[in-house]
């Protein structure tokens, strides 16, 4: 059977993506290498969670226009949206690891025909859209289903493609077997998503203009948000821009709340009094930045362009630290007590999602269980059980909200999810609280 579309990664951008296009009509094959998210999703069921997307899934899988399977098929058009983690070199430098894209790239080449439209979802540094085309050529060519003298020296011939595009001149391969490759990121809050992946804007960058409109008129059949052309680099960096403007925004707050705390001023009035200046809008601090986008965006810029983005970089070190000043803040408390037990409220990155990627507040209850001052109530209303981070240390439990406040000698408000903001006060009494959501001010 050959599908309209094929997407690899049924994530948390994969999924709805597949689910939309399949209840549009579309035949879709999702493909990811976990069996038992193959077995979840073909059962019509979410091993995530996120509102209404488990109705969307059972309506798409019911129909019989979504199916998964632990590995491609051929299709008219490939969605890669697999992750893009970082990793350290030896200096201990940040650096995209983009073996999951690669992985992608090459599972699909076995399957595409000339005209297959291959799209790159993924977050991803600028030139990543370029490596896809490569890998996927590489595939081809050792396959022998066209010539092994794929590539050019393109750095060479930068300047003799149409402008607006990454397309320099193709080689006689590439014109006997055409693949249109173009990259369309997402734009999407969790907690939020289906009603954002339809409504919001989006942009689509071709390799060539004929990518670019291939992929814009693919996404017209769901969103109802204006799609903009434009080449593949730009709209990589777009993703990336967008992503680092609110790194940095949040980085600002954080370090007023870093300087509050020297001073003995509370940075949440602090903050509203200064928003009711009519052009000053600050962000709001928290125990650092968590998430696949926020947290891991700003640094794939500052790898590729070290020398130009000193405010980037910086405003990634503040909230990258931000969670060991809460820590030091906690363990300063805990040093006038013996074996406190201590209420660490929230584990996902933000508040009413079970997402626990890049998470601050994972990174804090698992320092304080790894230190040992005292036992780690670790709250969660979105999942299920301790993550296996947690699970491995001695001074960690799993409770729920009114329990860990009754216990606690020392109560950490970490994420804001709407459940905290209901408990009853009474219980924080006679408790020493850290509230870094400034949720019980």
């Amino acid at each position: 059977m050959k599908y309209d579309i094929c997407v690899i990664g049924l994530g948390y951008i994969g999924l709805p993506t597949a689910s939309v296009f399949a209840t549009k009509g579309l035949k879709v094959l999702g493909v990811d290498v976990r069996p038992d998210v193959v077995a979840t999703i073909n059962s019509g069921g979410l091993h995530f969670h996120e509102p209404d997307l488990d109705i969307l899934v059972k309506a798409a899988v019911q129909s019989g226009n979504l199916r998964a399977a632990s590995t491609p098929a051929s299709a008219s058009t490939f969605i890669i949206a697999v992750p893009t983690p970082f990793t350290k070199d030896s200096n201990g430098a940040k650096i995209p690891d983009l073996s999951y894209v690669e992985q992608a790239a090459r599972a699909v080449a076995p399957h595409v025909v000339a005209g297959s439209l291959i799209i790159l979802e993924s977050t991803s540094p600028v030139g990543t859209t370029e490596k896809v085309r490569d890998w996927v050529h590489e595939e081809l060519a050792r396959s022998g289903r066209v010539g092994s003298r794929l590539m050019v020296n393109r750095s060479q011939v930068a300047d003799a493609h149409e402008p607006g595009t990454n397309n320099p001149e193709q080689t006689e391969a590439e014109r006997r077997f055409p693949l249109l490759f173009a990259h369309c990121p997402e734009r999407v809050l969790p907690g939020n998503m289906l009603k954002e992946l339809v409504a919001n804007d989006r942009i689509a960058g071709g390799l060539t203009p004929e990518a670019g409109r291939a992929a814009k008129e693919l996404y017209q059949r769901f969103c109802t948000g204006e799609i903009f052309l434009t080449d593949a680099r730009t709209a990589e960096l777009a993703k990336l821009t967008e992503n680092s403007f609110r790194d940095v925004n949040i980085a600002f707050a954080n370090e007023l709340s870093l300087i509050c705390d020297k001073l003995g001023i509370d940075v949440w009035e602090l903050i509203r009094l200064s928003n009711r200046h009519p052009r000053v809008k600050i962000l709001q601090p928290g125990p650092g930045v968590g998430g696949h986008c926020i947290a891991v965006d700003p640094w794939f810029i500052v790898h590729s362009a070290p020398d130009v983005s000193p405010l980037i970089r910086t405003a990634r070190e503040v909230n990258d630290g931000k969670p060991h000043h809460i820590v030091a803040r906690v363990r300063k408390a805990a040093g006038k007590m013996k074996k406190p037990m201590i209420a660490c409220l929230g584990l996902a990155f933000k508040a009413d999602i079970d997402d626990l990627r890049e998470s601050p507040a994972m990174e804090i209850a698992v320092a304080l269980a790894k230190a040992g001052i005292g036992e780690v109530l670790a709250v969660e209303p979105h999942v299920k059980g301790l993550p296996d981070s947690l699970a491995k240390l001695p001074n960690a439990r799993f409770c729920d909200a009114e329990e860990a406040v009754r216990c606690a000698d020392i109560v950490v408000l970490l994420v804001n999810h709407r459940q905290f903001a209901g408990l009853d006060r009474a219980l924080l009494r006679d408790k020493l609280v850290i509230d870094t959501r400034g949720v019980w001010r």
